[in-house]
């Protein structure tokens, strides 16, 4: 009896665990419009203070013996890691320029960007199921952009999230012909490859001074870099391949929901009727769209 509520008892902690790191995740938006720094300085300063924190997480369970298996491949490693971290800044000007729940709808249509991009670079045939959820999520983002973008500081804000969208598509694609490493070890070098490539990048731009924030704007930095980035990844990794890959796939949407719940709520955004109806397409089509494909879902760190 007792060995038989084991695997249920695990499997409700697994799907417990996941749904923390997406309400983590979804939180993200918020944190940063109150940290008051250029977008670059925050980005670079998530990676520094999340390598960090993963680089005890590595020492401590031994995954630095896992690097030799990525050696052959630690061109697109890094270059992932790169996109990463160019992404972090434009998903956070995006934040800074229009709303939170704005850019964090035209963040979700990422997934949309990987089925182009595997048709178009991969020669990947596309199914007519495919075509009508690619098409239902450009509309979605069509409407989310016409009735949700008030001014031009929205309408970048709104390309912003969607440059976004297809740098993180980017470090999809790179991480689809990589071996079945752990995704801690893996995440450890895109972070380390992040902040090499973000450094001269800010010192150019932003700068690391921490002058335009208060000490809670710094409290807050440090959280998104331990909690929302960190650990918080570290976790999603681990229960990641406890689950099927639809409930990964349905659970994955709780991060947007949150980010729009939270953006109301703290924030005071609210989304206009056509824009939710938008919002509720271009999510709905993406997540068809990974219900109906093989294996783990492609979106597994939004943002």
């Amino acid at each position: 009896m007792l060995d038989a509520k084991r695997p249920a008892t695990s499997a409700a902690l697994n799907r417990l665990g996941f749904i923390l790191a997406m309400v983590v995740f979804g939180s993200i938006g918020p944190l940063v419009r109150r940290i008051g720094l250029p977008s670059a300085t925050i980005a670079l300063y998530r990676g520094v203070i999340a390598f960090a924190t993963l680089t005890v997480l590595m020492a401590v369970t031994g995954r630095f013996r896992a690097l030799p298996a990525l050696r052959p491949h630690i061109g697109r490693v890094l270059l992932s890691g790169v996109a990463m971290g160019f992404n972090w800044i434009l998903l956070f000007e995006a934040y800074r320029q229009t709303t939170v729940a704005l850019a964090t709808l035209c963040y979700y249509f990422m997934p949309t960007f990987v089925v182009l991009a595997g048709a178009l670079i991969f020669r990947e045939r596309l199914t007519a199921r495919q075509v009508i959820l690619f098409l239902g999520a450009t509309l979605g983002l069509l409407l989310i952009v016409g009735f949700g973008a008030g001014g031009e500081s929205d309408l970048l804000g709104v390309a912003y999230g969607v440059g976004a969208a297809a740098l993180y598509a980017t470090v999809v694609m790179l991480n689809r012909s990589l071996p079945d490493v752990d995704g801690i070890t893996r995440t450890w070098l895109q972070f380390f490859a992040a902040v090499v490539a973000l450094l001269p990048y800010t010192l150019s731009t932003g700068g690391l001074s921490l002058q335009g924030t208060d000490t809670t704007g710094v409290v807050y930095l440090v959280v998104v870099g331990v909690f929302n980035t960190g650990l918080v990844y570290a976790l999603y990794f681990t229960v990641l391949p406890r689950l099927r890959a639809q409930q990964a796939a349905i659970l994955s949407y709780l991060d947007p929901l949150v980010a729009i719940l939270l953006s109301a709520l703290l924030l005071g955004e609210r989304l206009q009727p056509l824009q939710m109806l938008g919002g509720a397409m271009l999510l709905g089509c993406t997540m068809l769209n990974e219900l109906g494909a093989a294996g783990k879902p492609e979106n597994p760190l939004p943002d």
